[in-house]
């Protein structure tokens, strides 16, 4: 039994959670022209669109995803755009110290949950592919690790272009120190989902392979 069965939480509550966070991104996003920043504009923009991941591949592809997968996505974009507003010249990643790692621990987990859901049905559908699961573990951590890296550099690229245009940041890095424990939190979300990943995620597993199998057919 799942947590969410254990603590009575219904399909229909995860929806309304989800459609509540959504609507809360249009309003930040709102909020984000009405007083002239691109920077909270942008975010709850960019994070409303990835809300509709689901919907996108539910339509267009036939993968069904769980209400709980939806909402798990949901709050990670949620969570940071939230995050990003100022209030009386402060925002949650500068007054909460971690703010920050907390955001980048759920959203590096909803990556670890897709890079593993890839892999496995890749894995579970072609027979000349061989991935050994006790190395899911291994390939999930260096999955992250390096995905991280890769946004860190992001991160740093577009501060600094920012700063020469004189512009606000999309994106801030705050210290060196603050990278590195962004890094070890990337690595402790994805040490949750492969711990966890394989009974919460079974279902997108199925559908992904019977997507790769309806996708070999049509080929042949």
């Amino acid at each position: 039994m799942k947590i969410r069965d254990k603590l009575g939480i219904s399909k229909k509550m995860q929806e309304t959670a989800t459609r509540f966070m959504q609507i809360i991104l249009v309003s930040i996003a709102a909020l984000g022209v009405w007083i002239g920043s691109f920077k909270v504009f942008i975010n709850a923009f960019i994070s409303f669109l990835i809300t509709f991941l689901p919907s996108l591949l539910r339509k267009r592809y036939k993968i069904t995803i769980d209400a709980g997968l939806a909402l798990w996505i949901t709050s990670a974009v949620f969570f940071h755009s939230i995050g990003a507003v100022n209030l009386f010249g402060q925002n949650l990643y500068t007054s909460i110290p971690w703010w920050d790692h907390f955001t980048h621990a759920l959203s590096a987990s909803v990556i670890a949950a897709a890079g593993y859901s890839v892999l496995r049905a890749l894995d579970e559908h072609y027979e000349q592919l061989y991935f050994p699961k006790k190395l899911y573990f291994v390939f999930i951590i260096i999955f992250i690790v390096a995905f991280g890296v890769i946004w860190e550099v992001l991160e740093f690229g577009i501060a600094g272009l920012a700063d020469l245009a004189g512009g606000e940041p999309i994106l801030t890095q705050y210290s060196l120190e603050d990278t590195m424990k962004d890094l070890m939190f990337n690595t402790a979300g994805a040490l949750i989902v492969a711990v966890f990943g394989e009974a919460y995620l079974n279902n997108t597993v199925e559908l992904l392979k019977q997507k790769i199998e309806e996708l070999d057919g049509s080929e042949k």
